[in-house]
């Protein structure tokens, strides 16, 4: 572990020297974003910062609008909660089971909310019954970030979730 913990500060520290600005942003720990900051330089010659600005300054060739699902927090996470039973009764644990077999290295993917979890239950680090309640509090984090976004957009479309099916497609037509 001390190894890489070096070997990864040291990445850190080449990619704060390619792209000061965008590695304030970015942990010590955070391998995935270090390696990113890396990968964009060495692919286009850039650093992360400049690329931004640059696709920034072009026009937006489409014409778009932006919606947001609104619905009340307690009814989205009981939602969550309801969907990931379901998805538990309908064979995730079977289907994680067949892709470790399958890839015997964890590719991205496996990182998603509830095939992590499910791994670490099949690992024996923790119980079916934490592993299902960490997948519910992981979803429910992951749904909360999405509303924090969603606030920082101007100019968006807000349709009440919980609303007629066809009130709401009336308003996306009406753009």
């Amino acid at each position: 572990m001390l190894k890489l913990r070096s070997g990864l500060k040291s990445l850190y520290e080449q990619a704060k020297k390619i792209d000061e600005k965008a590695m304030e942003k970015i942990s010590l720990n955070d391998k995935k974003r270090i390696v990113r900051i890396l990968e964009i330089y060495k692919a286009t010659g850039k650093n992360k910062t400049e690329q931004d600005k640059e696709s920034r300054k072009n026009e937006i060739k489409y014409d778009f609008h932006i919606f947001e699902i609104n619905i009340d927090r307690e009814i989205l996470y009981e939602r969550i909660n309801k969907r990931v039973d379901i998805m538990i009764e309908q064979g995730l644990i079977k289907e994680v089971e067949d892709l470790i077999k399958k890839y015997p290295t964890f590719p991205t993917a496996m990182q998603a909310i509830g095939y992590k979890e499910i791994v670490e239950y099949l690992e024996n680090k923790i119980t079916k019954e934490e592993a299902i309640e960490k997948i519910k509090q992981e979803s429910r984090r992951y749904a909360k970030r999405q509303l924090t976004w969603f606030r920082r957009i101007e100019n968006k479309k807000v349709i009440n979730g919980l609303d007629k099916t066809q009130n709401n497609i009336n308003i996306i037509l009406e753009g």
